[in-house]
């Protein structure tokens, strides 16, 4: 059986190593969401790992409701990441970018207009704004007359993730943002061919994926899915039957790969009893599969092993440990990470991880 430390191929892009970097919102970008200097160095600090998926990006101004994440609509932050992703690559690095569409999950002060989902419905609780936090509003459904316009967004947000030199984009489909929305039967109340049924309800990131791979490729398009338990007031009543056959669907598209964020019931970062739909998906999804959620080394080659995943994407552990896969190839001491740091701008807790020739020296 393949080790963390095995090469993989990930549809076109040969990952040296299993240990993937999982999406992390880090909030150094610009107000108008380019990104920014020191988020070179950051990145580059983890090239070692297989891949990096990139912080989830947003893919229009509609999307990105998260004050100081990165953007990915126009030509100022198109160019603001070339230097990001040609350092990756200097470095021996794999890069792609994390395409994100928050729905509902957003406040009119940020985007500037009503928040859209999949139905009128509204997140309990409040959201990120560049004025504190504020309650979430009320979203409006989107029409079937906006959805040209939705994979349009999609289309541009991929030719534009390709002049900036990621080596291919991953379509954010987990975690209670737009498309999850549309998945699940806890937030999509729609009777027309986006509602009821498994069937309409993969419709919208179905289609999202082959406008996607129509411009980057197949190949070099992936996604994550969040299959079990409620996620940001998104749930769904019998998740099954809408997670497996949105993976067959995936996997008939010819993805490179899908990664699932799967939390258990003892998780340090969302819990859950509803219990991980990655053996039935492994059933149906023929690429390579990527699981994510509190892994650390030996449980991640167990799964490994099992033959349910191909390779692990670690989040904060990431975060913390620019250095992962050597640490985990030593078998030494992880850095804990600072939540306090997670989301503020500036270096502490961003680029100020040592790594071990800083530990040893």
């Amino acid at each position: 059986m393949p080790s963390l430390f095995d090469p993989i191929d990930l549809g076109a892009i040969r990952a040296s190593n299993r240990i993937l970097m999982a999406p992390l919102t880090r909030g150094r970008a610009t107000r108008d969401a380019v990104p920014t200097d020191i988020m070179v160095e950051y990145y580059t600090q983890r090239a070692s790992a297989g891949l990096i998926i990139s912080e989830a990006t947003g893919m229009s101004r509609e999307g990105l409701g998260w004050p100081y994440a990165p953007g990915l609509w126009t030509d100022e932050q198109t160019a603001a990441w070339k230097p990001i992703t040609d350092s990756v690559h200097a470095a021996g690095g794999h890069i792609v970018a994390q395409l994100w569409h928050m729905g509902r999950q957003v406040h009119s002060s940020v985007i500037g207009g009503q928040p859209v989902s999949s139905s009128a419905t509204r997140t309990n609780g409040q959201a990120h704004t560049f004025e504190g936090k504020q309650d979430f509003e009320t979203a409006r459904p989107l029409s079937l007359e906006e959805m040209p316009r939705l994979l349009d967004d999609y289309e541009r947000a991929t030719l534009n993730a390709k002049a900036a030199g990621f080596d291919g984009v991953q379509i954010h489909a987990a975690n209670g943002y737009l498309i999850d929305q549309f998945l699940r039967d806890g937030a999509n109340h729609r009777d027309d061919q986006y509602g009821g049924s498994p069937e309409n309800r993969i419709r919208l990131l179905r289609e999202v994926t082959e406008r996607v791979a129509s411009v980057i490729g197949a190949d070099r398009t992936a996604v994550r899915l969040s299959p079990n338990g409620e996620s940001q007031g998104v749930d769904d009543s019998t998740p099954l039957k809408v997670f497996v056959p949105a993976a067959k669907a995936l996997s008939d598209i010819g993805i490179a790969f899908l990664e699932l964020r799967e939390p258990g019931p003892g998780g340090t970062f969302g819990k859950t009893a509803v219990p991980r739909l990655s053996p039935a998906i492994r059933e149906v999804f023929d690429g390579p599969l990527v699981l994510n959620s509190d892994y650390l080394k030996d449980d991640a080659q167990t799964v490994i092993d099992s033959g349910i995943a191909d390779a692990i994407a670690y989040g904060r552990t990431f975060l913390a440990n620019p250095d992962l896969p050597e640490r985990f190839r030593q078998d030494v001491p992880l850095n804990a990470d600072d939540a306090k740091t997670w989301y503020s701008q500036g270096p502490e807790g961003y680029i100020d991880y040592p790594a071990l020739e800083l530990v040893d020296a």
